[in-house]
């Protein structure tokens, strides 16, 4: 390894006598001189100088080793950091299964197997660095075969009259062969602590392996004494001194998973600024054009012009979905943050016993992180007894006391329900000593009730949301202010409440320790190659295949909410508009459908050979079966026609029963079933009174003797109609008169009805109102 400076003695030192130099000095200026003019090959000062300035290259492409020393040195810090971690680690599991739990387990081995990854990294980039230095050591050891400048060295003459460059290459020789020798130990000995890092992962990663099989085990077991029987006495610890060692080594152990993860950190912050711009930016909208007013009719409670809590509460409960093996560190840390968040918003918003309960229960959650204070093991025991039984008792007086006020919220009662049980569990497990079950009834049970409070205010928030999206898009667009929101809120939850259940499901199997093993039997479930006949498929890829056409629908239906457009009579005159969106829901489907193809790894070949038998069968006598089953994909993915429907096909009326692939069951006013194939559905005018809403327009008519219709008459028909709880006051009832006869006057009075099931008994209340209207007026009814 060491060439360097024995190279520049060799080629700085003579290699000839006193008189051979000076022979040599006459002959060769003799050469020199004589045949300056007459030999072509003969070598002249630029030559020398071309040879010193190539050595020249060569020596400071060595130094160009030095750029890489900031490199290695990052490369240094992080190993020193892993060293640390390593340590920590190192630490805890010295301590056997008597003071970690499955949790512990979990966090070690995602932070060992981070290391791993970090360190063979290194590795990879310090080898890189090694390669390109044995090649420029090459390079300037092969320096040597240079006889240009070793012929300057043996001649006098030449060495005076080149001396500045040689000194200069001299000390440009030193200067490399110092910078290779430093840059080659650095490298040596930082490869080293990577191999050795190598064998302490791999021997930490097979203790943590073991240690998990052992708790597991042991978890059913009893793992400690009963909490009633006595300690032996043992030498005592100072406490203080193990509350710090333990501090400092939960920081740095945090401190090291968070600067190694800052991708999944960066990407949900950039989502919850996204959430935030895109609230501000429609409040904004509205403000400009003095429309704030408007929002008042749907009561948000969440959102506002500077929705910092909706944008929290948004960000923390997705937490989850960007780090599925999050150790148990930042869990703990990212449900404590909703409890603040939610803590702040509750204060206002609910009744104050109720708000009462909400803070003893953030004390309960505050006392339970004691367990990173490192305590002595059965002080920690005898505080979960404490906390459970509280948590116990604080769960049944919720349910005693609320549950009937709260029994539309069944996953609420249902979340507290589980929280009483696992607390009444972990005392019971606590006090025969099944410490490793204690734990996991004990998190589980407060991150249930904390996730299933998060996500239904989540739930609250992004619906809020949608709603302030297309209430501005219409505003922007000047549709009418007023709109029906029911269906639209009705739309958009399923995929927000779809979302939430899993996102609660995620949190609540990771805190049962299940999330890794479920994780693994779903995957191999899914990815296990099926064979039927000569086709092979996969459960994984038809649910994909499934999930991305169903997506695709399902934005193609609702993108159109995006830009204020419900499916109202406000929109029906914006011909442009509506093409637009024709276009983008085409799109979207066949989009979606053509991804879900490439995504699931169904063989196109296949899929072609299926549909060329299926065209041949269309051929031979099969286009009725096959119009009435495209028929009903249609009727299923289009929803023209949905079950509950009150529709008029043909001749018939009544209400949708079934939708099936073959054929629809009509349910008729008298009774009736009637079955129709899907081809003939879609063949005919299809009249759905129940599509966007089940609004209806209904007319009262009177024949009275004589009638003016004043401006106040007009008022106050209208407020006896709007009065009526089943009509609908967002649209204004339409009153005509009309001559019947020179002795009589027809009246008719047309208003809209909310609800088509309830047309008749709306109509009746509404006549018999206006009737005793005119009839207190003096106007004699015919």
């Amino acid at each position: 390894m060491k060439l360097f400076l024995p190279l520049c003695l060799f080629i700085l030192t003579g290699i000839s006598s006193v008189s051979q130099v000076k022979d040599s000095e006459r002959s060769s200026q003799k050469s020199f001189d004589s045949t300056m003019f007459a030999d072509d090959d003969t070598l002249t000062r630029s030559d020398y100088l071309l040879s010193f300035d190539k050595e020249f290259q060569m020596l400071n492409k060595g130094n160009t080793m030095s750029r890489a020393l900031p490199a290695i040195r990052d490369i240094i810090q992080h190993i020193d950091e892993d060293d640390s971690a390593l340590n920590i680690i190192k630490d805890r599991l010295s301590l056997n299964e008597r003071g970690l739990n499955v949790r512990n387990l979990q966090m070690f081995t995602i932070l060992l197997e981070q290391i791993n990854k970090g360190t063979r990294r290194y590795a990879r980039e310090l080898n890189r660095y090694d390669s390109i230095l044995d090649s420029t050591k090459k390079q300037i050891f092969d320096l040597r075969d240079d006889t240009v400048v070793r012929y300057v060295y043996r001649d006098s003459i030449l060495r005076v009259q080149f001396k500045p460059q040689l000194q200069k290459l001299r000390r440009q020789l030193t200067i490399t062969d110092s910078i290779i020798k430093y840059v080659n130990v650095l490298i040596d000995n930082t490869l080293a602590r990577t191999s050795d890092n190598f064998i302490i992962i791999n021997e930490l990663q097979v203790q943590a392996a073991g240690l998990s099989e052992t708790i597991a085990s042991r978890a059913f077991t009893k793992e400690r004494r009963y909490l009633w029987e006595r300690r032996p006495a043992q030498r005592r610890q100072s406490v203080s001194a193990q509350i710090k060692k333990n501090l400092a080594s939960e920081k740095k152990i945090t401190q090291y998973y968070f600067s190694h993860t800052p991708f999944q950190l960066n990407l949900l912050l950039l989502c919850g600024l996204v959430f935030f711009f895109w609230v501000f930016f429609n409040f904004r909208s509205l403000k400009k054009r003095d429309k704030l007013a408007t929002l008042q009719t749907f009561r948000f409670q969440y959102i506002n012009e500077l929705p910092f809590f909706a944008s929290l509460i948004f960000i923390l409960n997705i937490a989850p979905l960007f780090d599925l093996n999050a150790p148990v560190v930042y869990i703990d840390a990212i449900e404590f943050l909703l409890m603040i968040v939610l803590t702040f918003s509750f204060r206002k918003r609910h009744l104050k016993k109720l708000f009462y309960l909400w803070i003893i229960f953030l004390v309960l959650f505050l006392l339970s992180l004691t367990r990173y204070l490192g305590l002595p093991f059965y002080i920690n025991r005898w505080l979960w007894f404490i906390l459970n039984c509280l948590s116990f008792l604080l769960g049944i007086y919720v349910l005693l006391r609320f549950k009937k006020r709260y029994s539309k919220q069944k996953i609420l009662i249902l979340t507290v329900g589980i929280y009483t049980l696992f607390n009444f569990l972990a005392l019971i497990c606590n006090l025969f000593g099944r410490v490793t079950l204690l734990q996991i009834f004990s998190s589980t049970a407060t991150y249930a009730v904390i996730q299933t409070i998060a996500l239904i205010v989540f739930k609250q928030s992004v619906t809020e949301v949608f709603i302030l999206q297309i209430q501005s898009s219409r505003i922007r667009k000047d549709y009418p202010e007023k709109f029906e929101s029911n269906e639209v809120v009705k739309g958009t939850s399923r995929l927000v409440v779809f979302c939430s259940v899993i996102i609660w499901l995620i949190v609540f199997i990771t805190n049962l320790n299940l999330f890794q093993f479920l994780s693994g039997k779903i995957i191999e479930l899914l990815s296990t190659t099926r064979v039927i006949g000569s086709f092979s498929f996969t459960y994984g890829g038809m649910i994909l295949f499934l999930s991305i056409i169903y997506i695709a629908h399902f934005l193609q239906k609702y993108v159109a909410y995006f830009f204020g457009d419900i499916g109202d009579d406000a929109s029906f005159n914006n011909k442009s508009h509506r093409s637009r969106l024709l276009i983008t829901r085409l799109v979207l489907l066949a989009s979606g459908f053509l991804l879900a193809i490439a995504a699931s790894g169904f063989p196109v070949d296949r899929i072609t050979v299926i549909l060329g038998a299926l065209s041949v069968g269309v051929g031979l006598g099969l286009q009725s079966i096959v119009n009435n089953f495209v028929s009903g994909i249609v009727l299923i993915f289009d929803r023209t026609v949905r079950i509950g429907d009150i529709v008029e096909i043909g001749d018939r009326k009544g209400r949708v029963k079934e939708i099936s692939v073959r054929s629809s069951t009509l349910l008729t006013p008298e009774g009736a079933e009637v079955i129709i194939p899907n081809g003939n559905i879609l063949a005919q005018n299809i009249v759905n009174w129940t599509l966007s809403n089940s609004h209806i327009r209904l007319q009262v008519s009177y024949s009275v003797d004589t009638f003016v219709l004043s401006e106040d008459t007009r008022k106050e028909i209208t407020e006896i109609i709007v009065s009526s709880p089943q009509v609908l006051a967002q649209k204004e009832p339409e009153i005509f008169i009309d001559t019947k006869s020179h002795q009589s006057t027809l009246l008719k009075i047309y208003f809209w009805c909310k609800d088509i099931n309830k047309s008749e008994v709306t109509r009746s209340e509404v006549y018999t109102s206006i009737c005793k209207y005119l009839e207190a007026k003096g106007t004699k009814i015919l």
